[in-house]
């Protein structure tokens, strides 16, 4: 984390010794940093779990996937935005390491169990996001997203503080280990304060999650914002906030007999609505919007399952498809990019016509996305919803199995839409940029990526961490014996 941040740093003040130069000195900063984080974090990967600076910060298995997964996905919107962002002539430097502490940010939510610390974890990384959205300046709707993106985020940011308020009010401290204690304990008064904090704390992390009924901004800022601000934010938010809610779930395990049935109404409610909604859109970047609160569903659906039995389910299938999520998502928007050129971008699903005839390497790898996005066997979207599936039965929550089951199918249509209009004959020839090394880079690595983890998911999820199967129940007891 410290090297990632140090990276945006360095890359900064590059960026003011060479601001008459091009980029490339910059965005060359920016990728080395996150190779070394990521060599840092691998080097990290055999270490005991122990907490660190006053217990605030936890280093286990699970942070580290989540800060492994979080480096790769930044590492790979970088890697593509040069060259959009000189089409869309909106080539500020300051993206890059905008982006680093934004990812600096979500490492940290994914590795603290101190809500003080998370919340200032979120803050760091949306505070870097709502700059991005708007960094289109000449584009009334990239102002648009980032200021409906400032204001709903600011609002969210209000209840996961009020949460936490009542969290602390209600325990005598910000560590969520200490919450089984407080909810033990006959204290009438400090449950409900649990209760209530917890609900708190489910809308602020629920809307950055995208979940039902926390979602509208979703489709309106990813339609707005630059093309490579949408693929962070799909992949690099969505990562962090999934980890954050798994810590605060993790803490509040002793109430889920409360929280969980409440969270089952709305994973179906999030995936239904994700997949209705997108069938009627008709912009490619809003349909992507209404994917990925789906997608976030799906995400819940494998949380759920987990909770509900963590003793035999463990978490590595949510790390598994949060990396396929990021690799078919990151890929497919780079695609989008293409259609950035001259300073104009149209990102209508018929602006895609005919794709093949002007690059037909873009609308084969597009077709693999989409392969994977609705479940087609040996990609790493069959195999992570697949799993997910399988969890879900075997914690008995045969409802979200059956939910998951009918929206895979529902989504076929509008993600067979996309895959359709790359190869539909067209008069004229797409107005498309052509695959500069960066892009053509990118799409190849999440393409190779998508099929690969497909194919080897059984050492993948090994490597992810089948230690995490350890019940949080027997961790939780453990901790208590220790003190």
């Amino acid at each position: 984390m410290v090297a990632v941040i140090l990276t945006g740093l360095l890359a900064l003040t590059a960026d003011l010794i060479w601001y008459k130069k091009s980029t490339s000195s910059v965005r060359a900063i920016s990728l080395i940093g996150l190779l070394v984080s990521g060599a840092l974090v691998i080097q990290q990967w055999y270490r005991p779990d122990e907490d660190v600076l006053a217990r605030m910060v936890t280093v286990d298995r699970f942070g580290l996937a989540i800060q492994f997964i979080l480096i790769v996905s930044c590492f790979l919107c970088l890697l593509f935005s040069d060259g959009y962002l000189k089409e869309k002539r909106i080539a500020f430097r300051e993206f890059y390491p905008l982006a680093l502490w934004s990812t600096a940010g979500g490492m940290l939510m994914a590795t603290s169990k101190n809500l003080l610390v998370i919340f200032l974890g979120l803050e760091v990384l949306s505070i870097a996001l709502y700059v991005m959205a708007g960094m289109s300046r000449s584009e009334h709707k990239s102002e648009e997203s980032a200021l409906k993106y400032f204001l709903l985020g600011s609002f969210a940011s209000g209840f996961l503080l009020y949460g936490i308020a009542f969290v602390y009010g209600a325990t005598g401290g910000l560590n969520l280990d200490e919450i089984a204690s407080a909810w033990s304990a006959n204290n009438l008064a400090a449950k409900n304060m649990l209760l209530f904090g917890l609900g708190l704390l489910l809308v602020g992390l629920g809307f950055k999650s995208a979940f039902v009924p926390f979602h509208q901004w979703t489709p309106d800022v990813y339609q707005g914002a630059p093309t490579n601000v949408t693929a962070f934010m799909a992949a690099v938010s969505k990562i962090a906030a999934i980890a954050a809610l798994y810590r605060v779930l993790h803490g509040m395990l002793p109430l889920r007999d409360l929280w969980i049935p409440a969270l089952t109404v709305i994973a179906i409610l999030t995936m239904t609505v994700g997949n209705l909604v997108a069938l009627t859109q008709k912009d490619v970047k809003r349909i992507l919007g209404y994917s990925s609160i789906a997608h976030a569903g799906y995400l819940l659906v494998g949380l759920l399952a987990h909770f509900s039995n963590p003793g035999q389910i463990g978490v590595t299938t949510v790390l598994y498809y949060l990396l396929a999520y990021s690799l078919m998502t990151i890929g497919t928007l780079a695609i989008v990019s293409m259609v950035a050129k001259e300073g104009r971008e149209e990102t209508t699903v018929a602006s895609f016509n005919g794709l093949w005839k002007q690059s037909p390497l873009a609308a084969g790898v597009l077709i693999i996305f989409m392969a994977s996005m609705i479940g087609i066997p040996i990609t790493a979207g069959f195999v992570g919803k697949f799993q997910i599936f399988v969890d879900s039965i075997n914690a008995n929550l045969g409802l979200l199995a059956i939910a998951l089951a009918i929206n895979s199918v529902i989504s076929i249509a509008y993600y067979l839409g996309i895959a359709k209009a790359a190869f539909v004959s067209d008069e004229e020839t797409p107005r498309v940029a052509k695959m500069n090394t960066g892009l053509s880079t990118t799409v190849a690595i999440c393409a190779a990526g998508v099929l690969l983890i497909g194919v080897l998911f059984a050492p993948i999820s090994q490597w992810l961490g089948n230690d995490l199967n350890e019940t949080p129940v027997m961790a939780m007891n453990a901790g208590q014996a220790t003190k």
